[in-house]
């Protein structure tokens, strides 16, 4: 096992350089950053010739990318560039949103995927019964539904829901603007009553489209698993249903399902931005939103190569994981 993670630790390597090259030319595709200021006023050449070298733009593609690549692996990951806002650390800033997303995603991605796999299972085992109808149909409506329509329904029925509440003389809940950078006071209830206003209708959001998408992966596994010949020999030699179905057909299919989340977890950025934009949070959305809006192009590199690490990772905790599930997946 150790072996086999350090060969997969090793196969890492040259993919997030390839990663790293093909984020570099998309950004510096996204234009000059300078640009627009250039344009505010008139620039002496001089003022324009100090700006390009200071941000490194008055050197060739490949050696700027030599320079990043080189800072970026000893923890230097550059510096904002646009003049105004110029000199602020990326590492700082991007590791603070990306704390705040972290515990967002992984929040939703549990429960998402716990409540996934309980109604996939149930509707494997219980094949066209009334629950199986009830959640492929509810999954289907979940599955069709776009993430920002959803946010934006949850956030006006969290705003109906503190009306609701106020009329009745009873403190406001929901919390629709996100919670504060430095966090909330007061007594250990009054912050788990804040934190839980302010996390529930993002959490939902996001657990709302994961949850369809597991819950059918789940149940067409459990389902091509409860049909395979070895499951069929167990309960022809009388083994028990419950034991039949948990013991020998459950981990099997769990396989699929962690290929799937160990990518999902990654792509959720990509809903953590419509998720953070709709309910103002100040996390990786709104982050990368304002770096692509201002041309800071190591601001989006730092975003993206540290998306790249975090799918790399789970892709590699996914692979360890089929090990524990599946005896026959030979590691060494």
């Amino acid at each position: 096992m150790f072996r086999y993670i350090i060969r997969r630790l090793l196969i890492s390597i040259p993919l997030l350089i390839v990663a790293s090259f093909l984020c570099f030319g998309l950004v510096n595709a996204m234009g000059d950053p300078l640009g627009e200021w250039k344009l505010q006023k008139p620039r002496t050449p001089a003022e324009i010739a100090a700006a390009y070298e200071r941000t490194g733009y008055n050197k060739p593609f490949m050696e700027r990318y030599v320079d990043w690549a080189g800072d970026f692996v000893t923890g230097d990951w550059g510096e904002s560039v646009v003049p105004g806002n110029a000199g602020k650390p990326v590492k700082d800033e991007l590791l603070k949103a990306f704390g705040v997303t972290l515990r967002l995603i992984l929040g939703a991605e549990l429960i998402a995927l716990l409540l996934g796999i309980v109604v996939g299972v149930i509707g494997a085992v219980r094949q066209y019964s009334i629950f199986d109808y009830t959640a492929t149909g509810i999954s289907f409506a979940m599955f069709s539904m776009p993430l920002f329509c959803v946010a934006l329904v949850l956030k006006a029925g969290g705003i109906e829901l503190n009306n609701w509440l106020e009329s009745i003389g009873a403190d406001r809940w929901i919390i629709t603007a996100g919670p504060p950078g430095d966090g909330f006071g007061g007594s250990f209830g009054q912050q788990v009553f804040q934190y839980s206003g302010a996390y529930i209708l993002p959490t939902i959001s996001l657990v709302v489209i994961q949850f369809a998408l597991y819950s059918r992966f789940q149940r067409a596994s459990m389902l091509e698993t409860l049909n395979a010949d070895y499951v069929r020999t167990a309960q022809a030699k009388g083994i028990s249903e419950a034991r039949s179905i948990f013991r020998h057909a459950f981990r099997n299919a769990l396989i699929p399902i962690i290929t799937v989340s160990s990518l999902n977890i990654g792509a959720g950025f990509g809903g953590a931005v419509i998720t953070e934009t709709v309910f103002s949070w100040s996390g990786m959305g709104k982050f990368i939103v304002e770096a692509i809006t201002k041309i800071e192009p190591y601001q989006v590199l730092g975003f993206m190569m540290l998306t790249a690490v975090f799918i790399i990772a789970f892709n590699l905790i996914a692979d360890v994981l089929y090990a524990f599930l599946d005896p026959r997946i030979r590691l060494d």
